[in-house]
């Protein structure tokens, strides 16, 4: 399967990485001339690196290929690396030279996330083109079946692909479940993954399948080497969240609390300023340059500032390069009839306010660059919810109110998920997500894709 060698070869830049920054490191120290002493390093220290990964279960199968979880824990385990060579040179009085552990040990890591990018990206690419994809089996009630199958169609990248749907007993059962077919109730599955060689067999909101009935499933499926995965019924959380806790012989499932508050939020508001900050000053003659073209092509300040809501719902001033004529908040209601937005924000595919200099500076956000200004500032973040308008949280339900727990960002999940061609359902869904699953590992995963989004000008206009 496309998985098993995505391990495999996983395995092997490992080693590489680590072998190679080794060598590399030791050769820099010593002006290409590498004393005998030093021979064992490069051999050395990839056995260390994998076996520091495998303790954090980085090679598991569940975290290979999808999410962001196992990027953390290959991070985890570069800075159990470094603490472990610290510790043991200074325990056996080791002549072990800090300069090469500084080099060695980041570019091993950095080496094996850039490698796992590549090859999830060969992965992902193999999955979408049906190659390697886990047989899958769903089992539970009809609304819980669809929701589960719509989203394994639409997720292919993570490996899973519905074969087969087994139906909680109902009035009426249907043939299918968009388009899957319906191979019985629950004392049929054993059937339908004989009958279909599946690989796995997804349990959701099922609630007389529970306690022994599902162990003895487990333990009928364990005899024909086949996974059993239940859908906890917790929507919008991510794994990291989710725990078990023994009690009594009880399985317990322990939600733990978002990490955006406290000390994180500190972390988070302080790498969003430095980092904000850089590059404003970095990208500061192209912010001068398209600040002159928008003045010079069309009649108009360069700049549009606009009130938005942050956190906790105060308000501030973004700023933004003006990508419209200056009388476009009047010519807003003559234009109403044409909304191609998302029922809350007025959006245009051919808007006629948008100047031609505009339309170019919107396809690919240059038009939010101004917005590093209020990152520096401390009223956004690189990453977060998108600013809403003072209308917006005016009506906002108790759910929406969620997304003002933190900062609002330039980007986002919904900046990577199709920005404006997504409804307001779906963006409020994104951002809910966010806020409940906030680590620096998204934030950095999110900027990643951020820059292909913008380099690519979809779903922007």
């Amino acid at each position: 399967m496309a998985l098993n060698r995505y391990r495999r070869d996983v395995l092997v830049a490992d080693a590489l990485c680590a072998g190679a920054a080794a060598l590399l490191a030791i050769l820099l120290r010593f002006d290409g001339e590498a004393p005998g002493r030093w021979s064992w390093v490069p051999i050395v220290l990839p056995l260390i690196w994998i076996g520091i990964a495998g303790l954090d279960r980085v090679y598991e199968r569940r975290f290979l290929g999808a999410g962001t979880e196992e990027f953390q824990r290959v991070l985890r385990s570069g800075v159990v690396l470094f603490a472990t060579i610290a510790v043991t040179s200074y325990l056996s009085r080791s002549n072990v030279s800090r300069s090469v552990v500084i080099f060695a040990v980041p570019v091993t890591v950095c080496g094996a996330l850039a490698v796992r990018k590549v090859l999830r990206i060969r992965l992902h690419h193999a999955r979408a083109a049906g190659i390697g994809l886990e047989r899958t089996i769903v089992l539970g009630d009809a609304e819980g079946a669809v929701e589960l199958v719509h989203l394994l169609r639409n997720t292919t990248y993570r490996g899973m692909v519905p074969v087969g749907v087994c139906l909680a007993t109902s009035p009426v059962t249907p043939s299918d479940v968009d388009g899957v077919p319906v191979m019985g109730g629950p004392d049929d599955v054993l059937a339908a993954v004989d009958a279909t060689g599946a690989h796995v067999v997804a349990v959701v909101s099922h609630p007389d399948l529970w306690g022994h009935p599902l162990r003895e499933l487990a333990w009928e499926l364990e005899d024909r080497d086949v996974e059993l995965v239940v859908s906890p019924g917790i929507v919008e959380v991510a794994g990291p969240r989710l725990s078990i806790r023994p009690l009594a012989g009880l399985s317990l499932l322990h939600l733990e609390q978002p990490t955006a508050d406290g000390g994180d939020l500190l972390l988070k508001a302080a790498f969003d300023r430095l980092l904000g900050t850089a590059i404003l000053l970095a990208l500061s003659p192209l912010l001068i340059g398209l600040a002159l073209a928008v003045r010079l092509t069309s009649p108009g300040p360069a700049f549009f500032r606009q009130t938005r809501v942050g956190v906790g719902g105060r308000e501030f001033s973004i700023y933004k390069f003006r990508s419209m004529v200056t009388d476009a908040e009047r010519r807003l209601t003559d234009l109403s009839a044409a909304d191609d937005g998302n029922g809350v924000l007025f959006k245009m595919r051919a808007d006629p306010r948008v100047t031609p200099l505009g339309s170019v500076l919107r396809r690919y956000s240059l038009d939010e660059l101004p917005q590093l200004i209020n990152v520096a500032k401390g009223d956004m973040s690189l990453v977060g919810p998108r600013p809403p308008l003072p209308s917006e949280v005016a009506g906002y339900s108790s759910d929406a109110v969620r997304r003002l727990r933190v900062r609002p960002g330039m980007t986002g999940l919904w900046q990577v998920s199709g920005r404006s061609d997504l409804s307001w359902e779906q963006s409020l869904l994104l951002d809910l997500r966010y806020v409940d699953n906030w680590s620096m590992t998204l934030d950095l995963s999110i900027l990643w894709r951020t820059v292909r989004a913008v380099v690519k000008g979809q779903g922007a206009y």
